[in-house]
């Protein structure tokens, strides 16, 4: 193969790759833009940061549509998910339980996850939770950013997920952080994908 060859695949290959990452980047946005709340048998709230026992602004407003959905009746029972980061005297799963109580949802209704660092720690210790249970369909709740990976991660692990994203997140209302957001996801999302599909 010549040189002016090689140059020509080598061209046609990088178009291709720019063009699955610009289809990734726009099902990135479409997603988030979906909401899928149904009935399920479970509202799965993923975590964010935490101040001294406080949620941060990101995390209140997971809460909030969580929250706002569980009193809606789309689910009997709210799993908040995250672990402690570096430093941390709690979860964020306890913070966000403590957030919830004071909001009229019973401990009953609440189950924690509070080992999670990450996204796909957290889909595992979800999956654990929900063993033995005759339904696997739950409302994903988190950024509008996050739903395409989170609803590929979930779906590989055996839930059925139903992204439902929540629309107050100080990211949403900042167009440069959203777009800073959808494309780290836009690069994330084929690595995920390829990742779990060999690992099956």
């Amino acid at each position: 193969m010549t040189r002016k060859s090689r140059l020509r695949v080598l061209g046609v290959v990088g178009l291709l790759l720019l063009g699955l990452w610009a289809l990734t980047m726009v099902e990135v946005v479409v997603t988030g833009r979906r909401d899928e709340a149904r009935p399920a048998a479970a509202i799965v709230v993923l975590g964010a940061a935490q101040y001294v026992g406080r949620p941060s602004p990101v995390l209140r407003a997971r809460l909030d549509h969580a929250i706002a959905l569980w009193h809606a009746g789309f689910a009997p029972r709210l799993i908040f998910t995250g672990g402690r980061g570096d430093g941390d005297t709690t979860s964020e799963a306890a913070v966000s339980r403590r957030y919830a109580l004071r909001r009229g949802v019973p401990d009953s209704a609440i189950v924690l996850e509070n080992a999670g660092r990450t996204t796909r720690e957290s889909l595992q210790g979800v999956v654990e939770i929900m063993k033995g249970q005759p339904r696997r369909d739950v409302i994903l709740v988190s950024d509008p950013f996050h739903m395409l990976r989170l609803s590929i991660l979930a779906r590989r692990l055996g839930l059925n997920p139903l992204t439902s994203p929540t629309r107050t997140s100080p990211i949403s209302q900042s167009r440069d952080q959203t777009w800073r957001y959808v494309v780290n996801e836009s690069l994330k999302v084929p690595v995920v994908y390829l990742l779990e599909r060999s690992s099956k």
